[in-house]
């Protein structure tokens, strides 16, 4: 080893043993503090515990104290309470014996009063067969008396009764009908004054044959022609019967079919027109005729449908109601009064807040059937709802074609409306005429019927067939029973006969006395 690391491995030897005697001196020295921190922390946490100790016995001294003290303030509490309710129970105690007592005596007087009544049950029981048999007595006595048994005075009494029972019935018919006659005759007039004032319409009778004016005579003898060729040619291709007498320059054309009436009348004005009269010319001019027939009809099916305010209609009901302006009612033109039926019947309908549409439309075809019933079997009301059906008029229009003439019941208030309309149309004064043979058949129907009736001495037809007046027999028939007789001849004339409008039935009972002086 060098000299010179000697020292140096000297000084580093010393200075590791010095740092090591350090490292344990230190060691020792922080031990020491460690215990002495320890010892006192020791003594610290002794304290604290003791302290603790001494609190915590305090507390539960104090507890035990505050919980002695809610005991008894319980104890103090509960008996108060368990005083109260036993003087409660008492109290409760003495009500019930109350109670029992007057219970007692109250079933004591029951039983006293049920033994009064006992006595007085067996004294009526007593009574009762005592009545009972004076009851019978007197009933042998009133039999003796009478004449009557015991069933003759029951029919007799039951008689009577019936009698009181139709002066009843009488009376509370009188009186229901008055005041719901009063309040529909109230309303139904403000309705039908109105749609009447707003529907204002002329009216002229038309007659069921055709005059055509001839400007001479000679011209008839040329519409004869040669052994009457011309007049069976025309008669042979119209339909129609020409009525051709003394009357001078005039001829008659009459048929049932207003079409072919209509057709022959223009027929014979062109043959007059155009001088050239035999049977090749009268059968050019026929077709003409037919022609210009067909076409008017067509047009005045479509101004009805304008008027009327009417749209979405098949043409084949267009024509037939063409067709209607040359067939007449009672000599009332038919189209003139279905135009005039939907009017009113619209107006109505717009009073009423009901379909107006369907109210015009139904009126307007409620007589479409009576330009069939010339050519086709059957009514016009049947044959016009099968015709209205097959060209898909909706459920409402059938019914109301249906039901205008009461054949069916009514469906809908549009139903309703056209039935009014209808009745309103025909009996507007001047509307219609009849022939004086029917007429007289009609009041002969009519009086008939109110004759057929027992109690009916006789029966007279007045005002047009407008009212029947009846003369009853008084001592057949009673003021009671006149107001049921009444009801029972005019449901009998609305179910067997046709009229316009309608018929007042009104009965006449009358009882003279005569007494002599001498």
């Amino acid at each position: 080893m060098p000299a010179f690391l000697v020292p140096v491995i000297a000084a580093a030897a010393a200075l590791i043993i010095g740092g090591i005697i350090g490292f344990i001196i230190g060691g020792q020295h922080r031990k020491k503090v460690a215990e002495a921190a320890i010892g006192s922390a020791e003594k610290e946490a002794n304290k604290i515990l003791s302290d603790a100790i001494a609190a915590s016995e305090a507390k539960k001294k104090e507890a035990i104290l505050e919980a002695k003290d809610e005991i008894h303030k319980q104890r103090t509490e509960t008996e108060k309470e368990l005083r109260e309710r036993r003087s409660e129970v008492q109290r409760l105690e003495r009500r019930i014996t109350q109670k029992e007592e007057t219970l007692e005596k109250k079933t004591e007087t029951l039983e006293k009063k049920e033994e009064v009544l006992e006595g007085k049950i067996k004294n009526a029981d007593a009574k009762l067969e005592e009545v009972e048999r004076m009851k019978n007595s007197e009933l042998e006595m009133l039999e003796r008396i009478s004449g009557f048994s015991q069933e003759q005075a029951k029919s007799y009494i039951i008689s009577k009764l019936d009698d009181k029972l139709d002066h009843e019935k009488a009376l509370r018919i009188q009186e229901v009908e008055q005041r719901t006659k009063d309040e529909a005759d109230n309303l139904a007039r403000e309705i039908i004054t109105t749609a009447i004032q707003r529907c204002a319409a002329d009216h002229a009778s038309e007659a069921t044959v055709s005059v055509v004016p001839l400007p001479n005579d000679e011209m008839k003898g040329r519409i004869i022609g040669r052994e009457g060729r011309n007049v069976r040619t025309l008669e042979m291709i119209t339909g129609v019967s020409l009525i051709i007498d003394d009357t001078p320059e005039v001829i008659t054309i009459s048929s049932f079919d207003p079409v072919r009436r209509e057709v022959a009348r223009l027929t014979i004005e062109k043959l007059i027109q155009d001088g050239r009269i035999h049977p090749a010319r009268i059968e050019e001019l026929y077709e003409k005729a037919k022609k210009e027939v067909e076409q008017t009809i067509k047009q005045t099916g479509e101004r009805a449908l304008i008027d009327a305010g009417v749209n979405n209609v098949n043409p084949e009901i267009v024509k037939l109601l063409g067709k209607l302006r040359y067939r007449t009612s009672y000599g009332q033109n038919v189209l003139n009064h279905s135009l005039e039926v939907s009017y009113i019947a619209g107006l109505m309908a717009s009073e009423l807040g009901a379909d107006i549409k369907s109210a015009k439309r139904a009126g307007l075809l409620h007589d479409i059937g009576k330009a069939l019933d010339h050519e086709m079997e059957g009514t016009h009301v049947a044959l016009g709802a099968e015709f209205a059906k097959r060209y898909k008029e909706n459920d409402i229009i059938l019914n109301a074609i249906e039901a205008h003439h009461g054949n069916v019941e009514p469906k809908s208030t549009v139903a309703i409306l056209v039935q009014a309309a209808d009745a309103i149309s025909a009996a507007r004064p001047g509307a219609r005429r009849e022939d004086l043979q029917n007429y007289i058949k009609r009041l002969e129907a009519l009086e008939g019927i109110a004759t057929s009736f027992e109690g009916v001495e006789r029966s007279f037809a007045i005002q047009a067939g407008r009212e029947v007046r009846i003369i009853v027999k008084p001592e057949t028939v009673s003021d009671d029973r006149m107001v049921l007789l009444a009801k029972e001849i005019a449901e009998k004339i609305e179910n067997t006969m046709d009229y316009p409008g309608e018929i007042k039935v009104n009965l006449i009972r009358e009882t003279r006395a005569l007494g002599i002086a001498k």
